[in-house]
């Protein structure tokens, strides 16, 4: 298809997990009626941010993919004829977890799961704690509407996930993410964080040619240390941001995108004609200590 709508959900969470599924399909229907082919929900959508802190009985949240929520949700595709990206934590065996996202096809068939590469460890981030690293690869989906690639969160800042993700021929990067400030920073560093992490997404649009929607949930949760900063957002196929949401607030939001873009700034921008993939064996290197 030349063109596809896509649907953005910036959502809050609450302790119980079965108010958040309930909320995020509303949400999804309302974007389903907007118009939206595909919808993206945020990193782990039906659970609080629980790796502000590390707590063993948040290892009960995990569930099996396909599990019980993507059940639900292939029937919410289905009747609404949308694709949905469901981001949830995964329970794989005993004692094993991974931060991972479903991709539902719009007559409801699972397509599959992306576990998350990168895992941080900072303050109010602890998911060494809780997630193993992804051993998936980087992956893309063959949708009914789009050939989609699904990255999480903290893979926002790394451009070989993209490139990567974008050579397996995705047509849209999606980055559904849980990310804010502490409260503690001032406003400066606030936003400063914030122009960086909307910087090196919009990176991946130009260096790839590709839209990128880049989905976070918004608002306080637990303690209140940590303020979700929303500001969802959707590039073009050249990083120019064609939706940002606001701050503050929940919301949905339905935007068209030109798929055949890629093919022009591709042309005009050769970024991917011009790759000396001959010289970049080094980038495989932890660190080069010597030339």
């Amino acid at each position: 298809m030349a063109k596809v709508k896509v649907g953005i959900v910036q959502m809050s969470c609450v302790a119980d997990k079965k108010a958040n599924v309930d909320k995020a399909i509303i949400k999804i229907k309302e974007a389903a009626q907007q118009g939206a082919q595909i919808v993206c929900l945020q990193e782990m959508f039906n659970t609080l941010y629980f790796c502000d802190v590390e707590d063993y009985e948040n290892f009960k949240l995990g569930e099996s993919i396909p599990g019980p929520t993507t059940d639900i949700l292939s029937e919410v595709a289905k009747e609404n004829k949308v694709v949905i990206i469901a981001p949830l934590f995964e329970k794989r065996a005993e004692g094993l977890y991974h931060n991972t996202t479903a991709v539902i096809d719009a007559d409801g068939t699972y397509l599959g799961k992306y576990r998350k590469m990168h895992i941080p460890d900072d303050p109010a981030f602890y998911e060494k704690f809780y997630f193993t690293p992804g051993d998936l690869g980087y992956k893309t989906f063959q949708t009914k509407y789009a050939k989609i690639g699904v990255l999480i969160c903290w893979d926002q800042w790394y451009p070989e996930a993209a490139r990567i993700t974008a050579l397996k021929g995705a047509e849209i990067l999606f980055y559904p993410t849980a990310i804010g400030w502490a409260t503690s920073q001032d406003e400066p560093t606030n936003k400063e964080q914030f122009d960086a992490w909307q910087t090196i997404q919009r990176s991946h649009s130009v260096a790839n040619g590709v839209n990128v929607v880049s989905v976070n949930r918004v608002g306080f949760e637990q303690d209140g240390a940590m303020k979700f900063w929303g500001g969802s957002f959707i590039t073009n196929a050249m990083g120019r941001v064609k939706y940002q949401a606001p701050h503050e607030g929940e919301l949905v939001h339905v935007e068209e995108l030109d798929l055949t873009e890629s093919n022009h700034y591709r042309t005009h921008w050769p970024f991917m004609r011009d790759r000396r993939i001959d010289s970049y064996q080094p980038i495989t290197k932890r660190f080069l200590d010597e030339d």
